[in-house]
């Protein structure tokens, strides 16, 4: 494997996905039609709106808009004066927003919600409190269901803490654009910095729009603020703090409300003009448009007969656009996903307050929890046409639902003919090659010598090791944060404090909260970090050690040196394919029982980024007709005994099962398949030490050379003459 055995540092590792031509697409014109990605489109909103700067830290469903700014940085950022940065962590994206406070700068950072905003909320609480002058926008990344790996939180209840605006918005390029610029005139205009949320669908969906000229921002880096500004009731002291959250709700709330209602940010679509309605947020629209179609109540457009609002703003809410929406109305639907149902409750209080003759419905025929994908609204949807809607819609309804659980029922009763056995599951799991799993395998065959142990996770990728065939984590509280979760563990099971994170866990929070914190209160812990040089479960980004800043330029950050600066003393850095070398450091780390912190870097680049990096080698190399070699394992039949060990020691999705050739095994052997990146570790770590006799090493030639071919037919030759002898 070119690479495993280079320091990490000077490898040059590009993001999982370059936005390199995409971004030209940011330099279109006035009247010019924009085509493409939804991210895309936001960026080029951000330009349209004349940012002074943006930044952010990378987490999904956002992680490629930091892509798009660092791919855009040098071509077209520089030249409008924009200042980019990809932050250390949240916290220090949304401190970048300080700029916004004194000058007329506008400034949009970016995120992974809810986990994100909780590591920047001490930067975003003093924001709000301050207040800023130039338009302020936080772009998150919401991610409520849509499989995420993290827990199901939303952004709207930070907000209302807050007191901030949050735009949530409908899934339609036109108006993603249209709102990310006006979300800086919403700032500007309420003194407030602003929040929206986009889902995964939202980032990921693709469209058409009319662009404008990207705006050279009045202040920039070509063109710098004349002179620093000082204002002492921008600090939160008191009694400033005590005026600002007096200002909050007698000026600046009622200013975002105002600007919803003067410039239409919230939708009305009025329908047949029925007794009756929805009311949604903005992100959720397009699954109830859906949905109203599946019922034979809107077309493929969207176009419903149902009237609805559709509130692209989630707080503030306007009083007097809900109000005048429920006027005539003896029932609502109130669209919401998650719980408290934040927006049902407020609006109940609004019909209350108003006395309006309107029943409020909502959580009574939608579920109070979880991801409301199409089926779920369409049923919601159902039984409240069903039950409030006109007699020709009711009818439509009840019959297009009863149509639809018919052909469902048919579908599952084919497939329940044609697979009798239920589907196997198929947890996450590490990919094919991964260097992470042979120091989990490690970490299982220590347990298994030594009894079990405690270990505390991290977010990322190690928290595979938490499942099948590992089985070797227990706890898991935040990025960065496995070590300093140990630290009341450890001492009470009497046991080292046992800690796996990963470089980009280490270096937005594990230094400070884990290492420091480890080294000032004296733990007996043993620290393992995976360090293959970039935030990989955010699409191989950039950090600190990676050897580069994300501008491309030369960086000499290691941590080594920044665990040195703490006073480590144990330090050892391993080979993570080399699986006795491993299992030997981890003997020598937890048998050093004592008052202080041991480390051990175990190092290796992502396969992944192996894969992609020598594919486009080997391709060139191809094209101009030079060898290329492509090592792979395999397994002898006639030596396999079918005892699976490497299959439940390394959980490698290259190893499957194959029926054994001879009829006195009836075991399945194990077989490897194509997606073998040649590792070796399957092979290794079944005793620990060698590569199982099962297993073969095989190089596959492209293209040999003459010294190739002529020592292969000569090798051919002996073969033929000793099989004939």
């Amino acid at each position: 494997m070119d690479g495993a055995n280079v320091p990490v540092g000077l490898i040059h590792r590009p993001g999982e996905r370059s936005f390199t031509e995409e971004v030209k697409k940011l330099q279109l014109g006035d009247g010019e039609v924009f085509h493409g990605e939804a991210i895309l489109a936001v960026t080029k909103a951000l330009l349209q709106a004349g940012v002074s700067y943006v930044g952010g830290y990378p987490g999904a469903p956002m992680s490629h808009l930091i892509d798009v700014l660092a791919d855009a940085s040098e071509e077209i950022l520089e030249p409008l004066g924009i200042q980019f940065e990809q932050s250390a962590s949240e916290a220090g994206a949304a401190a970048l927003l300080s700029a916004s406070i004194h000058y007329p700068l506008r400034g949009a950072v970016t995120w992974k919600s809810v986990v994100g905003t909780n590591v920047a909320s001490d930067a975003i609480a003093n924001l709000a409190s301050t207040g800023v002058t130039g338009g302020a926008l936080m772009i998150i990344g919401e991610d409520y269901g849509e499989g995420s790996s993290i827990m199901q939180e939303r952004t709207h209840s930070f907000a209302m803490k807050s007191s901030l605006p949050l735009i949530d918005p409908r899934y339609d390029m036109t108006k993603l654009v249209e709102l990310t610029e006006q979300a800086f005139e919403m700032s500007e205009a309420s003194h407030l910095p602003v929040f929206m949320t986009l889902r995964i669908r939202a980032c990921h969906m693709t469209g058409s729009f009319i662009a404008k000229d990207n705006k050279v921002p009045e202040f920039n880096l070509n063109n710098p603020v004349p002179e620093a500004a000082y204002d002492v009731t921008k600090i939160v002291l008191p009694p400033a703090s005590y005026n600002h959250e007096q200002d909050k709700f007698a000026e600046r709330l009622p200013a975002v409300q105002r600007f919803i209602r003067e410039h239409g940010i919230n939708e009305i679509f009025a329908g047949d003009g029925g007794r009756y309605g929805i009311i949604t947020q903005g992100g959720a629209h397009g699954m109830v448009a859906r949905s109203l179609r599946q019922l034979g109540a809107a077309d493929g457009y969207g176009n419903s007969d149902v009237p609805m609002l559709v509130l692209n703003v989630i707080h503030p809410l306007v009083p007097e656009e809900i109000a005048e929406f429920m006027s005539d109305k003896d029932s609502v639907l109130v669209v919401e996903e998650g719980n408290p149902n934040l927006i049902e409750t407020q609006i109940a209080q609004i019909a209350h307050n108003n006395r309006i003759n309107c029943r409020v419905r909502g959580k009574d025929v939608l579920p109070m929890a979880g991801e409301y994908v199409t089926d779920v609204v369409r049923a919601g949807l159902a039984d409240y046409l069903a039950a409030d809607g006109p007699g020709q819609l009711r009818a439509a309804a009840e019959a297009n639902e009863a149509a639809i659980m018919r052909a469902r029922d048919t579908a599952r009763a084919c497939l329940s003919d044609a697979l009798p056995e239920p589907m196997p599951p198929r947890p996450p799991s590490f990919c094919t090659g991964c260097p992470e799993r042979p120091v989990f395998a490690a970490l299982k065959l220590l347990m298994a010598e030594r009894g079990p142990m405690h270990l505390s996770m991290d977010i990322g990728c190690n928290l595979f090791g938490a499942l099948a065939p590992f089985h070797v984590g227990n706890t898991v509280l935040g990025y960065g944060l496995s070590l300093a979760s140990g630290g009341a563990v450890g001492p009470i099971l009497d046991q080292p404090i046992v800690a796996v994170m990963g470089d980009g866990g280490f270096w937005h929070n594990g230094l400070t909260t884990g290492a420091i914190n480890a080294q000032w209160n004296k733990y007996d812990a043993v620290l393992i970090i995976l360090d293959n040089g970039y935030a990989s479960a955010t699409g191989q980004h950039k950090l600190p050690s990676t050897g580069m800043t994300p501008k491309g330029l030369a960086s000499k950050i290691s941590i080594e040196s920044s665990l040195k600066g703490l006073g480590v003393d144990w330090i050892e850095r391993v080979d993570s394919y080399n699986l006795p070398e491993t299992i030997g450091a981890l003997r020598k780390a937890l048998d050093a029982r004592g008052p202080r912190l041991r480390v051990i870097l175990s190092n290796n680049e992502c396969m992944l980024a192996v894969q992609r990096r020598e594919r486009t080698i080997k391709a060139k190399a191809l094209q101009a007709g030079s060898t290329v070699t492509n090592e792979k394992f395999g397994v002898d039949a006639e030596v396999c005994t079918g005892d699976h060990s490497c299959m439940r020691l390394s959980g490698c999705p290259s190893l499957s099962l194959s029926p054994s050739p001879d009829p006195l095994k009836e075991t399945p052997i194990a077989h490897v398949e194509d997606t073998c990146v040649a590792c070796g570790h399957c092979g290794e770590v079944v005793h620990a030490a060698g590569l199982c006799p099962s297993f073969y090493r095989a190089e596959g030639v492209r293209n040999p050379g003459f010294g190739r071919r002529l020592a292969s037919s000569i090798n051919q030759g002996l073969l033929n003459m000793l099989g004939a002898s």
